[in-house]
C-alpha cells in the first residue's frame, strides 16, 4: 500500500457519504488539492475481491459523468463493441491494461476482470474516465474527458509533470505554481522498479529493470497529458548516468513524454535537491530550522550533499546509494555484523572526502530527503500507514535513527517488508540506506534532522516552473 494522508481519508468520506471499505491512494487531484481520483488496493478491509482499481470520487465530476450515462451512452458504446472492430480491440486493450495494473503486486487480481469489474464491454462510464485520469490508455474514457472538462471553472493553465527516474524508484509530480512560491500538487506517485538493477556490476540497464519501467513510465505521461499538463519533464540520474546501453530508455522518453530524457549530473540531483527541500524553511512558523542548511539526499546509486543558504554553495554526490552499497556488501538475510561493518567502513571513507571538500558540518539545519530518511521517520514515529503529513518537516533524533537501525537490522527482508510503512520493493535496501543517514548524523555532529518530503522531484518542478 503506498501513502494514505489522513486530511485524504476525511475527504474522501465525505465525497461518497460513507467510510471506505478498501485502502486507497490519491492518484488525481482538482484545484484546491481535493482528491478526483483514488486507487483502491484489489481486496476490502475483509479480503473480498474490490471490482473498482480506479475510482473517480470528486462529486463535481460524478456529476458531469452521470449527465452522459443518464443519456444513453453506454449502450451506445456496447452497439459500437459489436460493430467497430477498431473500437471493439482498443476498449479490449484497456480492460487488459486496467486487469495488469490491479495485478501489480497483488497477481491473483489478473483475473478478476477489467475497467469496472468487467471483461467486455462498458459497464459504467465512472470507471472509465477514472482510469483515464489514472493514466489508463481508454478509449472511452477519452470520449468523457473531450465532452465534461474542464471540470472546475477554476482550472488554471501552466502545469508541469515531472517524472525522476532514480535508481531504484520511479516517481511522478503534475503541479502548476502556488501561491508564496509553493506548488499546486494535481498527482504524485512513487513505484520501485529499480531500473538499476545489477548497474553497478555491469555497467549497463538490466532488459527486464528496463521493461518494468517502460510500462510506469509510459503511465506516468499519459496520467499527465490527462492531466492537463503542457510539458513534461523525465530526468534520470545514477544508474542510467552510469549505463552505457540507454538508447532504448531515450527512444521511449521522445515517444512518451515529447521530450528528450536528462540524464542529470549528481551536482544537478544535489542542486535540485536543495531546490525542492529548502523553500520557506527558515520562516517556516515553530520549525526552527536557521540556515545554512545541509541537504543530504540518499538515493539508490548514490547519495547526495548540497550546502548553502538561499542557494546551494556546495554540491557533492557520492557513490553512497542504497542499492548500490547493498549489491556490494550484503549477502545475508539479516545482514551479518561483518557486512554491516563493511559497508559502514566505505560510508566513513567517503564522508572523509566529503568534510575535506564541504563545511557540512557547519550547518545550522541538518535536512534528509527521499525514500530512505522518510521511512525511518515513519517507523520511528510508530505510524500505522505511510502519511507523509505526518512526516514532512518533522525532526529525527539521532538517537532516534539509531534505533530504527538496530531494528531493521535485526529484521529479515519479509520482516522489514511487513512494516505498515514501507513501500514494495524498498525493504531490501533499507538497511543501507539507514545506516549511511546514521552515519552522517554522527560525522558531522548532528543530533536531530529535518526530514522533508519534498526533494529532487520538486525542485524539478519548481525549475520548470522558475518559482522560488
Amino acid at each position: 500500500m503506498g501513502e494514505l494522508r489522513d486530511s485524504d481519508r476525511s475527504a474522501v468520506r465525505e465525497q461518497i457519504g460513507r467510510e471506505p471499505t478498501a485502502p486507497f491512494t490519491v492518484v488525481a487531484r482538482c484545484p484546491g488539492r481535493h482528491p478526483l481520483v483514488i486507487r483502491n488496493e484489489p481486496v476490502d478491509a475483509n479480503g473480498d475481491p474490490f471490482p473498482t482499481l480506479f475510482w473517480l470520487t470528486c462529486p463535481v465530476a460524478v456529476k458531469a459523468v452521470s449527465r452522459l450515462e443518464s443519456g444513453g451512452a453506454i449502450a451506445e458504446f456496447n452497439r459500437r463493441a459489436e460493430s467497430d472492430e477498431a473500437f471493439a480491440s482498443a476498449l479490449a486493450a484497456a480492460h487488459e491494461g486496467y486487469a495488469r495494473e490491479r495485478s501489480r503486486g497483488f497477481p491473483q487480481a489478473l483475473a478478476w476482470g477489467g475497467v469496472g469489474g468487467t471483461r467486455t464491454g462498458v459497464k459504467c462510464l465512472h470507471s472509465h474516465y477514472a482510469n483515464r485520469l489514472a493514466g489508463g490508455d481508454d478509449p472511452v474514457g477519452a470520449w468523457v474527458a473531450e465532452r465534461i472538462e474542464p471540470v472546475h471553472a477554476e482550472e488554471d493553465p501552466g502545469r508541469v509533470a515531472a517524472i525522476d527516474l532514480g535508481t531504484n524508484s520511479i516517481r511522478l509530480l503534475v503541479a502548476s505554481a502556488g501561491e508564496g512560491g509553493a506548488l499546486d500538487e494535481f498527482a504524485r506517485d512513487m513505484v520501485i522498479t529499480r531500473i538499476g538493477q545489477d548497474t553497478d556490476r555491469t555497467g549497463r540497464i538490466d532488459p527486464e529493470a528496463l521493461a518494468r519501467t517502460v510500462v510506469v513510465l509510459e503511465r506516468y505521461c499519459r496520467r499527465a497529458r490527462a492531466l492537463h499538463a503542457e510539458r513534461i519533464r523525465v530526468a534520470a540520474t545514477s544508474a542510467v548516468r552510469e549505463a552505457s546501453n540507454r538508447e532504448d530508455l531515450e527512444r521511449t522518453v521522445r515517444e512518451n513524454a515529447g521530450s528528450d530524457l536528462e540524464v542529470i549530473s549528481g551536482e544537478e540531483e544535489a542542486a535540485l535537491s536543495f531546490l525542492g527541500a529548502t523553500p520557506g524553511l527558515d520562516s517556516a512558523r515553530g520549525l526552527d530550522a536557521p540556515s545554512p542548511y545541509l541537504v543530504l539526499d540518499i538515493g539508490g546509486g548514490s547519495a547526495e550533499f548540497a550546502f548553502g543558504t538561499l542557494e546551494p554553495e556546495t554540491l557533492i554526490s557520492t557513490r553512497l546509494g542504497s542499492v548500490r552499497l547493498t549489491e556490494r556488501f550484503i549477502r545475508s538475510d539479516p545482514p551479518t555484523p561483518e557486512e554491516l561493518g563493511a559497508v559502514r567502513e566505505e560510508t566513513a571513507r567517503i564522508l572523509a572526502e566529503v568534510e575535506l571538500a564541504s563545511p557540512a558540518g557547519g550547518a545550522s539545519t541538518f535536512v534528509a530527503v527521499a525514500g530512505t530518511a522518510t521511512t525511518v521517520q515513519a517507523i520511528s514515529l510508530g505510524l500505522d500507514h505511510y502519511d507523509p503529513e505526518r512526516i514532512h518537516r518533522t525532526w529525527l533524533s539521532r538517537a532516534g535513527a539509531e534505533r530504527v537501525l538496530a531494528d531493521l537490522a535485526a529484521k529479515t527482508n519479509p520482516e522489514r517488508a511487513a512494516l505498515p510503512v514501507m513501500a514494495p520493493g524498498r525493504a531490501d535496501v533499507i538497511v543501507t540506506g539507514t545506516l549511511v543517514l546514521v552515519e552522517v548524523l554522527r560525522r558531522f555532529g548532528f543530533e536531530r534532522v529535518l526530514v522533508s518530503e519534498t526533494d529532487i522531484l520538486d525542485g524539478l518542478a519548481l525549475e520548470m516552473l522558475a518559482v522560488r
